[in-house]
């Protein structure tokens, strides 16, 4: 039967893609705050790419994930913020006999750190922020069964730089990241690659991104486009009619744009909302993707909400 491909697991990295991203803006959370709140994303493809091949497959119909995750952050200092995230994903497809499958995916962590914020002038405001991710599978879910598999069941590092800069309401915000992921093992003695593994280990290739951002910003409003491009160093392609495995080269070029409002009458709670589409990719489907969310600040101990430090997710600036 033919199989199709990986699911976009660009929801991932990806470490998230609907995590609201607050691990790749240019926003810090203030000293003793807490951030936190629920995140659901639906992302679904029916064409994908085998190797650069572009298709369907009428054993597979619509692929379907659906996210729903708790995520946060806390203010260590004003310069230094930690971020979680826990997601619970759901995936299936709308035709053949493939089972659906459901369960709690990876845990993330990321450190952030600004080390550089500079003024330009009364207006303007330059920054630099250097990050470090961890994510490390939570349950012994399959990796070995894509498109349907919840995720990799990789250990990961991550290492990013980003810069941001701020005219007035206006900003933009750069960055690259590189990934380096464990092996993993799975439930089989032998495989076929672009050659022959008489083991249970896979040999995952890392990755490597780079994104960038532009839109307004201010008290109570961000909205803004974004551009990403994710490379796989390594792996190899979907064999014509095969299906995907878990170290295959996924590329993908993703446009989005994210919105966020925070209420005037409750200023420690923001509502947002956002969409991406893959443009173009190798051995990942053509997902749209959409997400909501809603998070909360609480001041902890004495501290108060910053009106000087922001995330992306619910802070105020």
């Amino acid at each position: 039967m033919k199989r199709n491909l990986l699911t976009c697991l660009l929801l991932l990295a990806i470490q998230f893609m609907a995590n609201a991203q607050t691990d790749i803006d240019g926003l810090m959370m203030a000293k003793n705050n807490f951030c936190v709140g629920p995140v659901y994303s639906h992302s679904s493809w029916k064409n994908y790419w085998e190797g650069t091949l572009k298709r369907d497959n009428d054993n597979i119909g619509t692929f379907n994930s659906n996210m729903f995750a708790l995520m946060g952050n806390y203010g260590i200092s004003d310069r230094l913020n930690v971020l979680f995230g826990v997601p619970y994903i759901k995936n299936k497809v709308t035709a053949g006999t493939l089972h659906k499958d459901a369960g709690i995916q990876d845990l993330s962590l990321w450190l952030k750190w600004m080390p550089v914020e500079k003024k330009l002038g009364s207006r303007s405001v330059f920054s630099v922020y250097t990050l470090g991710g961890f994510s490390t599978p939570l349950t012994n879910y399959q990796a070995d069964y894509l498109p349907i598999a919840i995720g990799l069941h990789s250990t990961n590092f991550s290492g990013r730089l980003m810069v941001d800069y701020q005219n007035k309401d206006f900003f933009a915000t750069a960055s690259g990241t590189y990934q380096y992921r464990n092996n993993i093992h799975i439930d089989r003695t032998s495989y076929y690659t672009d050659e022959m593994h008489i083991s249970n280990e896979v040999e995952m290739p890392d990755m490597a991104s780079y994104n960038v951002r532009t839109g307004i910003r201010t008290f109570r409003i961000v909205a803004e486009a974004f551009f990403q491009q994710n490379y796989t160093l390594g792996g190899f392609d979907i064999r014509r009619n095969d299906m995907p495995f878990p170290s295959n080269r996924m590329n993908a070029s993703i446009a989005g744009a994210h919105f966020k409002y925070i209420l005037k009458k409750l200023p420690n709670l923001s509502l947002e909302a956002g969409g991406s589409y893959v443009l173009k990719g190798r051995n990942v489907g053509q997902a749209r993707e959409f997400n909501v969310s809603a998070f909360y600040i609480f001041p902890l101990g004495h501290s108060r909400v910053s009106s000087s430090h922001s995330c992306k997710l619910c802070g105020i600036r």
